[in-house]
């Protein structure tokens, strides 16, 4: 899909629909509830879920059908932080185990890979302070 994702009509709502387009009334509507939390998520992820959660349910944005991108979110913030213990533990140059030479830590590599997973999945959620600005 091309050009700008659609915004749902919420949020349209609440910018006050400046160009006056017509919504789309057809939009199915969800009631703002906390899903269950996934068995599957450790314990970083599992206090991430609740903290985000409170979050997203105060500003009116959480329902059953986010569990799975919450949960990704979740997943995502733990890889995060246990990458991160790692490369302050072992720095972001390590030796190459093969010949020694100096090479990037893999660790930052799935820091960066984490923290990209979770941007994105942070501006869907509107917890950025740009994707905010736009609810």
């Amino acid at each position: 899909m091309r050009g700008r994702k659609p915004k749902p009509t919420a949020l349209k709502t609440l910018e006050g629909n400046p160009g006056k387009r017509p919504l789309n009334a057809r939009e199915p509507h969800a009631k703002p509830e906390v899903p269950d939390c996934p068995e599957h998520l450790d314990d970083i992820a599992r206090a991430e879920w609740f903290r985000t959660a409170k979050v997203l349910i105060d500003m009116g944005l959480l329902t059953l059908a986010d569990r799975s991108a919450l949960a990704a979110y979740c997943v995502a913030y733990s890889r995060w932080v246990h990458a991160e213990e790692q490369v302050k533990k072992y720095g972001t140059i390590v030796k190459s185990p093969a010949k020694g030479f100096p090479m990037k830590s893999p660790y930052l590599t799935v820091a960066d890979q984490a923290m990209e997973a979770m941007r994105k999945l942070m501006v869907e959620f509107g917890l950025t302070p740009s994707s905010r600005s736009r609810i």
